[in-house]
């Protein structure tokens, strides 16, 4: 069957846009979540739209700034915006998701993994990525399988590096082990090798922004003989970007961290992930493929729901389609506020030491 024509001088169907797009966002993670949704938008397009009518992505950039995000939330509403999609970082992820809860504005979120993405239950607000206490419990357990029971977490200041310390704490308190939170911002990066060395930690977790302070703290670890046993994790996924290979080189490999992506990508994956790369002239993150299906999802409920907002985000619970890495359902899952896929994969991954381009499974769950 063809596919019906998109009538570019009809109106088109318009889809808001949140990524962080300049400083202090991350930008390298909003240029691959934009490229994953504008590849999804153009396929649509070429596939009839949404009833012939064309989809138009609205970008805004948030530059990680929540109140930057829900200013963007605000206009792109009264734009007449159908729905909204992407963010990467989750307070921004966070405000946005309430503002548009509160406006009744379907929103698909990306990326961002905070667990509480509203402040209460709302049918306005799905997810693609997994909640955080699920893959960062993950990650406790990979650790405290590789025998270690006494870690430290090198932490910025923020919501989502708390939340994610308090699981990593809770889960190695329920197996006898322990947590050493250590300050990233008061101490210089060889002080930190100092306390690391202090509280006899045998792995150290980056909870830090990237470049800084995560990149000097790895120098550093990597260049003190006290620390040469010391494994480095970084479980918020700074080491999936090729900024952090071009910023360190051999020194930023074997660094194990969440990747949202399956062991093996299936024939969509792989045909996504080649046009991808193609597009952004270097390998696709995990983010480029949750924008991808982010807009791949939500074009599938434009075009059995109609442009309806309130249609729209009534249907979350009724869409079933194949995306790039795996079929994706959305369901209520215990202690999260949007409806949530819980069959996102989560891997531990490392960069190759000797083949710096490649990664290696360290953990499945």
């Amino acid at each position: 069957m063809n596919a019906a024509p998109v009538n570019a001088a009809g109106s088109t169907v318009r889809i808001g846009a949140l990524a962080p797009l300049s400083p202090p966002g991350w930008v390298e993670a909003g240029r691959h979540l934009l490229a994953g949704l504008e590849l999804a938008v153009k396929e649509a397009n070429a596939g009839g739209g949404v009833s012939g009518r064309p989809l138009e992505l609205v970008v805004r950039d948030t530059a990680a700034d929540p109140s930057r995000a829900v200013a963007a939330v605000d206009e792109l509403a009264g734009s007449g915006v159908t729905a909204l999609v992407g963010e990467y970082h989750s307070v921004v992820a966070r405000a946005a998701a309430s503002r548009a809860a509160e406006l009744s504005l379907p929103f698909l979120c990306s990326s961002a993994v905070l667990d509480a993405l509203t402040d209460e239950p709302t049918d306005r607000v799905a997810r693609i990525s997994p909640p955080q206490s699920r893959g960062w419990r993950l990650y406790a357990d990979f650790l405290l399988g590789a025998g270690h029971t006494r870690i430290a977490v090198a932490t910025d200041p923020g919501a989502y590096w708390a939340a994610g310390a308090s699981v990593l704490r809770d889960r190695f308190a329920a197996r006898g082990g322990s947590v050493a939170g250590l300050d990233a911002r008061a101490l210089t990066p060889a002080g930190m090798c100092d306390e690391v060395v202090a509280v006899g930690a045998t792995a150290l977790l980056l909870l830090t922004g990237q470049p800084e302070p995560a990149v000097p703290l790895v120098r550093a670890a990597r260049r003190d003989r006290r620390l040469s046993g010391l494994t480095i994790g970084a479980p918020a996924g700074q080491p999936e970007f090729a900024g952090w290979e071009r910023s360190l080189g051999r020194d930023g490999a074997a660094i194990p961290f969440l990747r949202y992506l399956p062991e093996r990508l299936g024939p969509l994956g792989l045909r996504v992930g080649a046009a991808l790369r193609e597009h952004l002239g270097e390998e696709p993150s995990f983010v480029a493929f949750e924008g991808y299906d982010t807009v791949t999802v939500l074009a599938r409920m434009l075009r059995t729901q109609g442009v309806d907002g309130v249609r729209t985000a009534a249907a979350w619970g009724d869409v079933a389609v194949d995306g790039t890495r795996g079929r994706i359902r959305f369901s209520r899952v215990p202690g999260i506020g949007v409806l949530q896929w819980d069959g996102a994969p989560v891997l531990v991954v490392d960069r190759d030491p000797d083949r710096r381009d490649r990664f290696r499974t360290v953990y499945a769950g």
